[in-house]
């Protein structure tokens, strides 16, 4: 294991120091505390499922791709699950291309930047898969070749929720390897090297994750103002505050007040505290208790006279939403009846 996965994996590794000396550089990384000795909880780290990369960079430097829009191939045969792998791709790269400027392009029989694939046992990459458990996939540095490709372990068990292994969170990880990112030390990291993935919540980037990438590849570029002649135009979020009625749409939102012809346009964050994100996906007042309740992905974030309340944002299944219920659609409040309506998917929830 720490020939494999630590310091030890390095070309150039000290191994005079001894035994005991990896160890605790393990240790270390984990988070453990450095005895050097091989104790219950390190035996436990080194027994989880996990990235069958080491944990340093085997070269001591950063490789990345020299352009941003990249093209990738999926090798998936003899699953009567297909379309829902591609799906779990896709949303895998859209993880990463949403806080970078990398596009990434699929393609069915072309060649391609980066090949995404299954395998069995010893697959000819010098790296073999040991069956279930232990190692559940590994990915190869930006490059020529095999540069960039992505193999998954066909022995596992792999799901789309919360048995088994989630192919979309395994997936999101090996794609930061295969843009370049090493692992991280930090248990909240997308990076990190165990199999850390809870179920309950919707997977995100962690701050350091986002710096990582966007150390490589720069951030987004600002958005664009939206056109509001825009015939394919779409609103991500309307609701009615105070006497306005507002429709949100990325970090931008339209005010219409009854009294003014003028729908004027301006920026979420000149309103409300940066604390509130873009990219909302409900929004409604409480006027009846001075609140505004904003909703994205599995978050919600309570307003009081501008100010985010105490503890928040705060996971939805705290107003009793159930864990299976991942975000909220749209939201209406009905002042006379005083109470709120909720749509997910074809779900109505009140």
């Amino acid at each position: 294991y720490l020939k494999k996965r630590t310091a030890g994996a390095r070309a150039d590794a000290d191994w005079s120091t001894g035994l005991c000396d990896k160890v605790k550089e393990m240790q270390h990384f984990f988070g453990l505390p450095q005895s050097g000795e091989l104790t219950d909880e390190t035996l436990a780290v080194m027994k989880r499922p996990r990235c069958g990369l080491s944990d340093v960079e085997p070269f001591g430097e950063t490789i990345r791709w020299k352009k941003s829009q990249l093209s990738y191939r999926s090798e998936v045969i003899g699953t009567n699950q297909m379309s829902r792998v591609h799906k779990a791709f896709r949303a895998a790269w859209k993880i990463w291309s949403n806080v970078t400027p990398m596009r990434f392009r699929k393609r069915r029989r072309r060649e391609a930047d980066i090949v995404i694939s299954f395998h069995s046992g010893d697959h000819y990459d010098g790296s073999p898969f040991d069956g279930k458990q232990g190692i559940l996939a590994h990915a190869f540095l930006p490059g020529f070749g095999i540069g960039g490709d992505v193999h998954f372990d066909a022995d596992e068990d792999w799901s789309f929720n919360s048995t088994g292994f989630n192919l979309f969170a395994v997936a999101v990880h090996e794609f930061g390897h295969a843009l370049g990112l090493p692992h991280s030390s930090d248990p909240g990291a997308i990076m990190f090297p165990a199999y850390n993935f809870a179920p309950n919540y919707e997977l995100e980037l962690s701050f350091r994750d986002v710096k990582d990438v966007q150390q490589m590849y720069g951030e987004c570029p600002p958005p664009r103002t939206p056109d509001k002649c825009d015939p394919d135009l779409s609103f991500d979020a309307v609701s009615e505050l105070q006497q306005e009625v507002l429709f949100f749409k990325d970090r931008f939102m339209w005010r219409k007040h009854p009294q003014f012809e003028e729908i004027r346009i301006t920026l979420t964050s000149s309103l409300w505290p940066d604390a509130i994100p873009p990219y909302l996906d409900a929004v409604y007042e409480n006027s009846a208790k001075n609140l505004i309740l904003f909703f994205k992905g599995h978050q919600y974030w309570m307003l009081k006279q501008l100010t985010v309340e105490e503890g928040f944002p705060k996971n939805i299944t705290e107003l009793g939403f159930p864990p299976r219920i991942k975000s909220v659609d749209a939201a209406l409040h009905l002042r006379k009846e005083r109470f709120t309506v909720f749509f997910t998917g074809h779900e109505c929830w009140r």
